[in-house]
């Protein structure tokens, strides 16, 4: 009797240990691909998921990072009260005030990898306040689509043969940095996707492109995004964007304007706005 009972005790554990193992090896099958396979069996994320043991899935063998290494996503740094905060800043007759909005801006911000993202959060920050510092006083807070009295303007140069003139268009200051001359209107159509040279009233037309204008002058043709991201200051962004005219002690009333809007938003955005804060 007392054999029997050890092999039905035996029995018993042997059961219940094949039973405790399939039920840790149900666990262990079925994770979503985000999922984390702790080293108990179950599914989840965090620390206790994806550090020691984590069977599959996204393990890690460090800790999660409290603060953020990169910028992240532009629009958790641009909310659309900080954007309608400029936009509300402009009169009800201003053209703009019903053209230029917050998604098409996200989407154009989107379409350029590492705009606003590229850094410490710190960096982005930096980097999207000057942005908005040069568009606010560029359009008079989103009260100009076009330069005042742009179209009496010449932004013609023919020695560019690249992107040659079109009769009877013209390439005045268009959209939130004042898209201006044909050998911007050309390249920039050709990156966005539009006719540039034959169709740049699309700047004054659609607030995406517009937008994308923007940013990729930004990006592309001038200086400022590795300017400000490589900790040259505020300064060298106004050098970019309109050095010639206003640099070098040639036009300070509006280099402070533009340095006064861009510490406001540095404020705003919660970051210190760093040296060199004029050209």
């Amino acid at each position: 009797m007392e054999s029997e009972r050890k092999a039905v005790l035996v029995l018993v554990l042997a059961v219940g240990i094949a039973v405790l193992v399939g039920s840790v090896s149900a666990q262990n099958c079925g994770c979503s691909s985000n999922l984390c396979c702790s080293k108990w069996g179950y599914c989840g994320t965090g620390d206790d998921y994806c550090r020691t043991g984590c069977k599959e899935g996204p393990c890690s063998t460090s800790p999660t990072p409290s603060t953020p290494t990169t910028g992240g996503a532009v629009s958790s740094i641009i909310s659309k009260d900080f954007f309608d905060a400029i936009l509300n800043a402009a009169d009800s007759s201003c053209a703009g005030k019903s053209f230029y909005t917050y998604d098409g801006f996200i989407q154009a911000a989107n379409a350029y990898s590492g705009f606003g993202t590229t850094g410490s959060s710190d960096d982005a920050k930096r980097e999207l306040a000057a942005f908005f510092a040069h568009v606010t006083h560029e359009t008079g807070s989103f009260c100009y689509i076009e330069e005042i009295n742009g179209a009496s303007k010449d932004y013609c140069d023919e020695t560019n043969t690249q992107y040659p003139c079109v009769a009877d268009k013209g390439y005045f200051g268009r959209g939130p940095i004042q898209l201006s001359w044909n050998f911007n209107y050309g390249p920039a159509g050709k990156d966005i996707g539009f006719d540039g040279l034959n169709e740049p009233e699309k700047v004054a037309q659609d607030a995406t492109i517009s937008f994308k204008t923007a940013v990729w002058f930004w990006m592309k043709q001038s200086n400022c995004h590795s300017a400000i991201t490589s900790g040259q200051g505020f300064g060298a962004t106004i050098q970019a964007v309109n050095g010639d005219v206003e640099c070098n002690g040639r036009k300070p009333d509006i280099v402070n304007t533009r340095i006064n809007y861009y510490k406001n938003y540095c404020q705003k955005l919660g970051v210190d706005p760093g040296s060199n804060l004029s050209c």
